[in-house]
Formats: C-alpha cells, sequence, structure tokens
C-alpha cells in the first residue's frame, strides 16, 4: 500500500506547477462540475509528482512481542552485524540469541495460557494462533534430523 509523505514535499516545484496550471484550469470549463473535475485532476497530479509515496509494509512480528523482545531482536541484529570484528563479538551474539529465544518461547507460552483461559472465543483465537505457526512453518521448513537436542533448518 502507497502512502504519500506529504512533510518531504516539493514545495517550489508544486507551486510553480499549480501557476502553471491555473491559468489552464480557469478558462477551461462550462459547467460547475466540469471545473470541478478539472481542479481535481491538477491535484491528484501535482501530488503525484511532487509529494514522494512510499510502501507500507504489514508488521511482520506476532502479537505477543513485547518490548523486551523488541529489543533483544534489535540488540540480537547489532552483534550480528558486529560479530566479524572480534571473538568477543560473536559469543555477545550467541548469548543474545540464546536470550532472544528463550523471551520469545516465554512469551509464546504465556499468550497461548492466556487465550485458553478466555471463555467463549478461547478456541478460534487458539486456532488462529496455530495456521500463523503453520505458516511460518511452511516458509521456513525444518529438517526431521535432531542434533543437539534442537531440529535444525534445512
Amino acid at each position: 500500500m502507497l502512502t504519500a509523505i506529504y512533510s518531504n514535499k516539493d514545495v517550489s516545484g508544486l507551486q510553480t506547477f499549480l501557476r502553471d496550471k491555473f491559468v489552464v484550469w480557469a478558462s477551461n470549463g462550462r459547467s460547475v462540475e466540469e471545473i470541478w473535475n478539472n481542479f481535481k485532476d491538477i491535484v491528484y497530479e501535482s501530488i503525484e509528482r511532487f509529494v514522494p509515496h512510499k510502501t507500507l509494509r504489514k508488521n511482520s512480528d506476532p502479537e505477543y512481542y513485547n518490548k523486551e523482545i523488541k529489543r533483544l531482536k534489535s540488540k540480537v541484529t547489532k552483534a550480528y552485524n558486529r560479530r566479524k570484528l572480534a571473538v568477543h563479538c560473536t559469543e555477545k551474539w550467541r548469548q543474545l540469541s540464546k536470550q532472544l529465544l528463550a523471551a520469545k518461547k516465554s512469551a509464546h507460552e504465556a499468550f497461548f495460557k492466556s487465550t485458553l483461559s478466555k471463555e467463549g472465543k478461547c478456541w478460534s483465537d487458539f486456532y488462529k494462533n496455530v495456521k500463523s505457526v503453520k505458516e511460518i512453518w511452511k516458509i521456513f521448513p525444518l529438517s526431521r534430523t535432531v542434533t543437539d537436542g534442537s531440529l535444525q533448518a534445512r
């Protein structure tokens, strides 16, 4: 989905464009509806040309991620980018990764417990979460071999 970033608009270009189009807009049109449609076309064209747009992405984080997990996630990313600098950076990255996995697991379990403790609508929420987990597993399939007590990605 595209959205306009009005704070980064090209004001001088927009002004000259509207000045140039004003003469054409004011002279064209026999009825109010025709004048209005010409005006809308000019405004839409000016927005398209002089206001930058960006594509919005859906947040890929699950709903149970809290502030701590998001903070740890950014720390892991930074440590991952610095890991080639020295051995202690690699160790810090591994340590932070383990903390992140533990925090994700505990948050996921707490989310499941709170979902199942609800009355009435708990099963639909539960199966919605199971479906999202299945979709993640389709994207990142795991092999059936177990090494060091954990599943390995293919």
